[in-house]
């Protein structure tokens, strides 16, 4: 369906303007109530002066035409309404992890050049120190939280401009070739913008391919008005991330309703499941099992009443078996669904488990109706049951680009047999019967918890430190969050500055804590080849004979999932 979001979203209003969209807390929003604050959002944007510079069929696949509105918060109402509101002023919303440091965030707000900043008022003191360093002064809107701190010097007031937006200012006539802007990690650690057309985003990434006969904005009302209510998701999965906001977008512009858990800054397992019982949710999104595994926890010690839940769907990395037996052993009547993809494909495989079926093969998935295999050097599209592993690929449609950058653009977006793809990064097998073998990403990404941590990166925040010689970084598993980050370290010596604790919160100056080295390992020498090329095999062998030998050393707790 070939339709502006924003179209879609204001479709589904006026068909069900009664229905619950979002409920936080004690606020709970019909759609009426939140198409009016969308409006509004809307219409103070453009009295900014934001919205079109250029039209996309000016530009090239890496370059934007329209002002972007950095989105700096955590769930919550107001998410929504930037995400919507960004859109009626033709603007384009992108999302800001709240985990980063201050480092981290100028990286990032340096590479979009946002026009707007929402943000909650937890976070102004980190955006203060990297405002200074912005090729521009962007709009401040500050929303109000439980910190309770001052405005930052010309910043708005979220709630008072809302209730002052200009009733005089026409929004602009949206069009599919709007954008909607995700960022993803880079290559190289750095963040990247990851460009999409909004008239494929309904099947791309919010599963429009189940729904073929909805193909405009009538017979989607038309479902509506036919629907005499719909799905109740869990709003865990944070929308930060693409895969939470992805699924906040779909019941937003399906009809359905969003319920965020009460507790936003980290997870709070028996909140969650409190939540799920009190507001009869059906269907809970998780990220992997830094949430999948918790919440198997709650459920087997309190007692719940879970019986409308009919899907448990994790994104993010694939769910250990146990997991998903103990998660059908307390859910019987459910199905958990593992989904995999990219911010640069959408969820194009999955695995479906039941109680009565099982929980299947490990790492063998359902290919989804987008999803190919192609050869390593990608010159054509394997058939089921070719012989070696190739790439992982999506079909049409994919993106447009990463934002400003040509070169990544032309090598993940590629053409082959004259149809253009995109590559995420992994290697699969597609087996004679049809299911896809999942062999993992060829790139150093270590995937902790539902975040991608770059190795690479994690490495130069330790070789910054005086003590630290050579460093190499790498993922081993771990029961928790799927892989932990291990740091291997040569050292010029023993000292007051090469302890774990000492090591760790120097790296923190650099990077969000969920990056950081759950142990280090001190070696005499890293070993790497004449040319200097890394032997990550070496090093992962020496993380996982560690694991094996004794507990993992840990100088710190570690962080709750979502925090």
């Amino acid at each position: 369906m070939q339709s502006p979001l924003i179209d879609l979203f204001r479709a589904v209003a006026d068909a069900v303007p009664d229905r619950e969209c979002l409920v936080h807390r004690s606020v709970r929003r019909t759609y009426a109530e939140t198409r009016d604050r969308v409006e509004r959002l809307g219409r103070v944007l453009t009295a900014h002066g934001l919205g079109v510079r250029r039209e996309r069929g000016e530009l090239r696949g890496h370059e934007s035409g329209q002002d972007h509105v950095a989105l700096f918060l955590h769930n919550g109402h107001e998410y929504a309404e930037g995400t919507f509101g960004a859109f009626a002023a033709r603007t384009v919303p992108f999302n800001v992890n709240y985990r980063y440091t201050a480092y981290e965030l100028k990286h990032l707000l340096r590479d979009a050049a946002p026009a707007a900043i929402i943000y909650h008022a937890a976070f102004a003191e980190t955006l203060a120190q990297v405002l200074p360093a912005l090729p521009r002064r962007p709009l401040l809107l500050q929303v109000a939280d439980d910190t309770a701190p001052r405005l930052l010097p010309g910043a708005l007031d979220y709630e008072t401009a809302l209730a002052e937006a200009p009733t005089a200012v026409t929004l602009p006539v949206p069009s599919p070739d709007d954008l909607y802007m995700v960022y993803t990690g880079g290559t190289t650690g750095m963040p990247k913008g990851v460009l999409w057309r909004q008239g494929d985003v309904w099947t791309a990434l919010l599963g429009g391919w189940q729904r073929p006969g909805i193909d405009s904005p009538a017979n989607l009302v038309k479902h509506l008005l036919d629907t005499p209510e719909g799905q109740r998701f869990l709003g865990i999965a944070p929308f930060m991330h693409g895969a939470g906001w992805w699924y906040l977008i779909r019941a937003m512009t399906g009809g359905d309703t969003m319920v965020v858990p009460d507790v936003v800054h980290r997870l709070d397992a028996a909140d969650v499941c409190r939540t799920v019982e009190r507001e009869r949710l059906d269907t809970l999104p998780l990220v992997a099992e830094a949430f999948a595994r918790p919440l198997a926890d709650e459920l087997e010690r309190g007692t719940y009443d879970m019986s409308r839940v009919r899907a448990v769907v994790s994104g993010g990395g694939p769910l250990a078996a146990e997991t998903k037996r103990r998660i059908l052993a307390a859910l019987p009547h459910a199905e958990v669904a593992d989904s995999a993809g990219s911010s640069e494909t959408g969820g194009i495989i999955r695995g479906w488990s039941t109680a009565a079926q099982g929980v299947g093969e490990d790492a063998v998935f359902t290919p989804l109706p987008r999803a190919c295999v192609v050869d390593e050097e990608l010159t054509r599209v394997l058939e089921p049951g070719h012989e070696h592993a190739g790439w992982l690929a999506a079909r049409a449609p994919v993106p447009l680009g990463y934002l400003g950058d040509p070169g990544k653009s032309a090598s993940t977006f590629v053409t082959v047999q004259g149809e253009r793809v995109a590559l995420p990064g992994d290697l699969a097998h597609l087996r004679a019967d049809g299911q896809l073998v999942l062999h993992g990403r060829a790139s150093m990404v270590i995937n902790s918890g539902g975040e991608k941590i770059y190795a690479e990166e994690v490495e130069r925040a330790l070789l910054n430190q005086p003590h630290v010689r050579d460093a190499l970084v790498v993922g081993r598993p771990s029961p928790r969050w799927g892989q932990e980050v291990v740091a291997l370290v040569q050292l010029d010596g023993p000292g007051e500055g090469t302890g774990d604790t000492v090591l760790r919160e120097a790296a923190a100056e650099r990077l969000a804590r969920y990056k950081l080295p759950k142990a280090f390992l001190r070696v005499p020498a890293i070993r790497r080849s004449p040319a200097g090329k890394a032997d990550y095999a070496w090093a992962r062998a020496l993380a996982e004979k560690d694991a094996e030998g004794q507990a993992t050393p840990r100088a710190e707790a570690e962080p709750e999932a979502g925090s």
